[in-house]
């Protein structure tokens, strides 16, 4: 008779498992005979740690599964897995080493250990040669700091972390230095690791000795953050209305082409403003948290003149540098001669060279530092034997160069490459126009006269300041538009802003989506104010915006006011003026921010052609998928002979060209034609 025996206890682990987490009580003897077990078989496995033990890998996990249900029994549990690793890592086998680092996991999420303790000794295999175990390792480290920041950050425990990482980013083993840098990267870009000590820690790893340590501290610095967020619903909304009401005040009354003209400018100034007005967004704040960037800067320029590392990596020493000197607006006027070496257009990478001198130029950087930068510019690249393409990037590099460093510009230079706004390539001719575009705005008596486009009531007052020299205003520039004794501006066309407020869009839709109905006054009205602003003199304005500024707060709806009459000078005709010439715009408006990009190096208003090649590649590539037109008609008997017919196919045109076969339609005589119309025509009655 069969003795029945269902309990598996000791030897199904997961069943014991499950149940001493349903109750842990019931199953305390099991569970102290599997700590038994475990206890013995370590002691063996401590005399040979570097063969494989499945028993001891399954008992361990068992542990680390029931750890939280017998809190006193495993106490010491993830100490001796702790120092077992640290001891005998490199030798354990890998699948044994990594089921002690899961088991260490678990138990960290059950929250049984320390995190400090626990990151320490991780950071510590990082230098096993096993990179399954390293990624493991890497992605709790990211997530564990991650979870310990989610609530509230952990200061304290981020102070020791960071500083401990420090060290490990001068480790003598370079895999563990560069996860040491990956894990503080990622920290940085989930905004758990944002402050400035992780920015400056990472900086000491663009001094590495180690290439992939080295690459990526300099990619952490060049690289960009995720697209800003859109503006906010109310700016969008007055950007909108403001476009709204220029349409509806152009659009009233007979259509004109004059209108329409007018329109059309002011929408190009609208636009202008809108670029102006829109905050500045930094591209990467990482580099603003370095604490001494001069002196970075300098060991960073050091390093470059000296370093023996790719070209690849050579061209990212320069980016950075070129950002630290542009975005703090360094002095560092050893680096303009080094990167002028490079200005050639056969160099390799010279777009960025060209990107990175422009980079670096500021208006504190004295002219005749960055003169002979543009020189060579000008020398090397804007010349007739180059290519248009060529000859584009030299102009546009010269124009974000001198866009940051006005005074480096020359004259006789400048009314040089002006004239090649005639040139047969479209865009030369279009990178000499946006030239000639920034110098109306900056300094327009530096052009010929017929280059100075129609003077406006800006470019009349615009100039350079000289080096040094800095225009400190006491008064909100526009605000004399605005009344000095109310609040809020009076209705009526007798005041002076009446013309801008039907420039802007006062009215709104209502709830019901529909317009209101708002008074525009007309165009006669527009330009007679037009015409009572300028007639005022400039000291007036300022006496009369100085009292403004300080006689009350300004309201939003002040603002906007002051802003639509600051656009209403960049269209209007400057007084004494006639209306003769007109304003040749550049067709694409530039926004310049704190970091360049290659698009304003390599802008080409009209692209190049192709050569023979590279159409023929095209063409092919275009004709993989494509069937073919002719249906084949197939051979019942592949091996039966062709006939005649098919063979006729074949011969030589002059061989048959006396056959009667042969015959084309166009050499029919009318007999013929009328017989082929008969047999056509009883064919198709033979068919219905």
């Amino acid at each position: 008779m069969s003795v029945r025996h269902n309990n598996k206890l000791p030897t199904n682990l997961p069943q014991l498992q499950n149940l001493i987490k349903r109750d842990p009580k019931c199953y305390t003897e099991e569970f102290l005979q599997q700590l038994r077990h475990y206890q013995s078989t370590l002691q063996v496995f401590k005399h040979q740690p570097d063969k494989s033990n499945k028993d001891l890998a399954e008992l361990v996990m068992f542990l680390a599964q029931v750890g939280h249900c017998y809190l006193t029994e495993l106490s010491n549990f993830p100490k001796e897995l702790t120092e077992l690793l640290l001891n005998h890592h490199t030798v354990l086998e890998p699948d044994l080493r990594m089921t002690f680092c899961k088991a260490l996991i678990l138990l960290r999420n059950k929250d049984l250990i320390e995190p400090t303790s626990l990151l320490e000794l991780f950071f510590e295999l990082l230098r096993c040669h096993d990179k399954l175990l390293r990624k493991t390792l890497y992605t709790h480290i990211v997530t564990d700091i991650k979870n310990i920041n989610a609530k509230h950050k952990n200061n304290r425990l981020n102070t020791t972390l960071q500083n401990f990482m420090y060290t490990m980013l001068r480790d003598a083993n370079p895999i563990a230095a560069k996860i040491s840098l990956d894990v503080m990267v990622e920290l940085y870009k989930r905004n758990i690791w944002n402050d400035a000590k992780t920015v400056n820690v990472i900086t000491t790893a663009c001094f590495s000795k180690v290439a992939k340590i080295l690459v990526g501290a300099l990619t952490f610095f060049l690289g960009r953050d995720d697209e800003e967020k859109k503006d906010s619903d109310s700016e969008s909304e007055d950007e909108g209305t403001t476009a709204r009401g220029l349409m509806v005040r152009y659009s009233t009354g007979k259509k004109t082409s004059k209108n329409k003209k007018k329109l059309e400018k002011a929408m190009k100034v609208l636009k202008k403003h809108k670029k102006k007005k829109k905050a500045e967004v930094f591209n990467f704040s990482a580099i603003h948290l370095i604490h001494d960037p001069q002196d970075f800067a300098e060991k960073l320029l050091k390093q470059l003149e000296s370093s023996k590392e790719r070209f690849e990596v050579k061209i990212m020493l320069m980016e950075l540098i070129s950002r630290l000197v542009g975005i703090h607006e360094l002095f560092l006027f050893n680096f303009y001669p080094f990167v002028q070496r490079f200005l050639q257009p056969h160099q390799t990478e010279v777009t960025k060279i060209l990107l990175c001198a422009a980079q670096a130029s500021h208006q504190l950087v004295p002219p005749e530092i960055i003169e002979p930068v543009i020189m060579t510019i000008a020398n090397n690249f804007v010349t007739d034997r180059n290519s248009g393409e060529v000859m584009t990037v030299g102009i546009n590099a010269i124009r974000e160069i001198v866009a940051r460093c006005p005074l480096s510009m020359s004259e006789d230079l400048l009314q040089d490459l002006a004239q090649y706004k005639s040139h047969k390539d479209k865009n030369v001719v279009m990178s000499a126009r946006g030239l000639i575009q920034l110098f109306r705005d900056l300094n327009p008596q530096m052009l010929h006269r017929k280059d100075r486009g129609k003077p406006t009531e800006s470019s009349a007052e615009a100039r350079i300041y000289e080096y040094g020299e800095l225009e400190a205003k006491d008064y909100i520039p526009g605000a004399e538009v605005l009344d000095v004794e109310t609040e809020e501006p009076k209705g009526g066309d007798d005041d002076d802003e009446d013309g801008w407020e039907s420039m802007s869009m006062s009215e709104e839709e209502d709830d019901d989506g529909e317009w209101v109905n708002v008074h525009h006054s007309s165009d006669e009205d527009q330009e007679e104010v037009a015409e009572k602003l300028q007639s005022i003199p400039v000291e007036e304005r300022k006496a009369k915006a100085a009292a403004v500024s300080t006689s009350r707060l300004l309201t939003q709806d002040d603002f906007k006011k002051i802003r639509l009459a600051r656009m209403a000078r960049d269209m209007n005709a400057a007084p004494g003026k006639g209306q003769k010439r007109k304003n040749a715009d550049t067709e694409e408006e530039t926004e310049r921010g704190e970091l360049l990009t290659l698009r304003d190096i390599e802008r080409l208003h009209k692209k190049p052609k192709s050569d023979k090649e590279t159409r023929l590649a095209t063409a092919m590539a275009g004709r993989t998928d494509r069937k073919e037109f002719v249906k084949k008609r197939n051979k019942l008997n592949p091996y039966a002979s062709t006939s005649n017919k098919e063979k006729r196919k074949k011969k030589n045109f002059m061989m048959m060209k006396q056959s009667q076969n042969v015959r084309t339609k166009g050499k029919r005589s009318f007999r013929e034609k009328q017989i082929a119309l008969r047999d056509a025509l009883l064919k198709k009655k033979k068919y219905k």
